[in-house]
């Protein structure tokens, strides 16, 4: 324990230097700097001593600004000089790495064998071909659109996820636009609409519309049919994606202060300057799974027959099979569904949002697929999935699990340099990337960065070739569960298809097959509101 005398000796020590170079300046100017310092630091002491907010100052006033500013950089410490490889905070260095080896297109190889704990329970592999095949072409496709979808989009098999511009830096947004556009893949625009360095990039969007309606809507907020065809009739939107939910924070809407609000931010989410900006937790264009399906064919005939779909983060699964049984009675139905794992986040959230609510990926994705196969529906119906996927396996795994292709977000803001200084919030970007200050974007160099949101694109497909090639396959979409294996115990190993099997089609339709709780939240369910019938969800 520091004694008393001991808590006061900095202080002491800065008046004592503060006073005996103010005489000595008597005789020479060269005392002028360490007069000024330490009368500075004997100015902030005693602002310590008499202030009220913070306890450690009055105690230990001078040195305890040590605690705050130690406590200000531990992220960078722990992430340069504690983390190990493996340590996931929230991306392990090892994943960083990969992204930053692929984007800068240098080699991504490792000696001396894996570092994971191939025995440990979780571990998981996938299955291998003695025979494993030559894949050249590496572009890999999926079409979507379903019967009632005029255009579909043959999208790349891996995207940039939801990010907006506001959120996102201006150079951000445009080195990101600009190597999609080089590479032939798709940009989610996030729920902030479409901003003028979406366009000048001249990549392909998807176009995500969220409960605030940005860049569809009147003065009152609400959403606007005439705005929106208009902005969906733009060449570079391929797909419309109605937002109802996102990982980080699902059940939130979010307020843009006034502050923060620039003139470019304003015309592309279409409101006014001085004014907080508010999402609202929920729609307003609908109220019950029927309404949301005639406003998603709406959204359809607006936009020339467009693919539109929906983008949720899995919570009530009852209520997820509310909008499935809503499809069946209407006819209508989404041409894509995005399933946002909770563990998916480029903006900030409150930290128990973060950690407690919402679905993980693996669970909601296998949720989502099962049920529309239980109704038949799946082959109407493309899944994509996003939630932390930036390696070839990720991919793979997810796509044995169900999905038709995936989403990134983090991936593609590390592929531009960012370092998860996780400072997204505070505007304080070190990187340029998540930051509106103009000096901090500077930066970013676009053609730079926009190369190399090619190359991790480009080097991340063609890892994931060489993984399909090696399981015997020729696409990945031919990846199933029993091409995954994992630890379940220290021990034993189980099949993917063991703990995420492919149901039954028509199973819930049929009423008989109920291993996993499908069959009684079914029951549950009604088109007519996403409200319970009883306490269960």
């Amino acid at each position: 324990m520091i004694m008393p005398i001991l808590r006061f000796t900095p202080l002491a020590l800065c008046a004592l230097a503060a006073l005996g170079s103010l005489i000595g300046l008597i005789w020479t100017d060269w005392l002028l700097p360490t007069f000024v310092i330490s009368a500075g630091l004997t100015a902030l002491g005693i602002r310590d001593l008499i202030q009220t907010k913070h306890a450690v100052l009055r105690n230990y006033p001078i040195l305890g600004h040590l605690r705050y500013f130690f406590e200000m950089i531990r992220p960078e410490i722990r992430q340069y000089l504690l983390e190990a490889d493996e340590d996931e905070v929230p991306f392990s260095r090892e994943a960083r790495d990969i992204v930053y080896q692929r984007a800068k297109n240098v080699e991504d190889k490792r000696p001396f064998g894996t570092k994971k704990r191939v025995n440990d329970s979780g571990y998981q592999w996938i299955t291998h071909s003695i025979r494993p095949r030559k894949i050249t072409d590496n572009d890999f496709r999926v079409l979507i659109g379903g019967p009632d979808c005029r255009k579909p989009y043959n999208a790349s098999i891996y995207n940039i996820s939801a990010m907006s511009f506001g959120a996102l830096s201006a150079n951000a947004i445009l080195a990101l636009n600009k190597g999609a556009k080089m590479g032939g893949f798709a940009h989610d625009t996030g729920e902030g609409g479409i901003s003028r360095y979406h366009k000048e990039g001249g990549g392909d969007l998807i176009y995500e519309i969220g409960s605030g309606y940005f860049g569809c809507r009147n003065d009152e907020g609400q959403f606007d049919p005439a705005r929106f065809a208009e902005t969906a009739s733009l060449d570079q939107v391929k797909m419309i994606e109605l937002k109802l939910s996102q990982g980080a924070k699902p059940g939130q809407g979010g307020v843009l202060p006034a502050a923060k609000i620039t003139p470019e931010i304003a015309e592309a989410r279409h409101i006014p300057m001085g004014q907080d900006c508010i999402s609202p937790p929920s729609h307003s264009a609908f109220e019950t799974p029927i309404e949301m399906m005639e406003f998603i064919g709406q959204l359809r005939e607006l936009s020339g027959g467009k693919p539109v779909g929906f983008k949720l983060c899995i919570g009530h699964r009852r209520e997820f099979m509310c909008i499935v049984r809503a499809m069946l009675e209407t006819g209508i139905t989404p041409d894509f569904i995005v399933i946002d794992g909770k563990e998916g986040g480029t903006g900030a959230a409150p930290l128990e949002f973060a950690n407690h609510m919402g679905m993980p990926l693996v669970e909601g994705l296998t949720f989502a697929h099962n049920t529309l196969r239980g109704v038949g529906l799946r082959d109407r119906i493309r899944i994509g999935a996003s939630g932390k996927l930036v390696t070839s396996f990720d991919i793979a795994r997810t796509l044995a699990l169900g999905a038709d292709w995936a989403n990134s977000a983090r991936g593609f803001m590390f592929s531009i340099g960012c370092i998860q200084a996780q400072a997204c919030h505070t505007n304080h970007c070190p990187t340029g990337v998540a930051t509106q200050d103009k000096q901090r974007q500077r930066a970013l160099v676009v053609p730079d960065k926009a190369q190399r949101v090619l190359n991790f694109h480009r080097n991340t497909l063609k890892a994931l070739g060489d993984m399909t090639g090696a399981a015997g396959l020729t696409h990945p979409l031919q990846f199933l569960p029993h091409h995954l294996l994992m630890r379940e115990n220290d021990r034993d190993m189980v099949t993917g298809d063991e703990v995420y099997p492919y149901m039954p089609e028509g199973f819930l339709l049929r009423e008989d097959d109920d291993r996993f709780g499908y069959l009684t939240r079914w029951r549950r369910s009604s088109s007519a509101s996403f409200f319970p019938f009883d306490n269960g969800v």
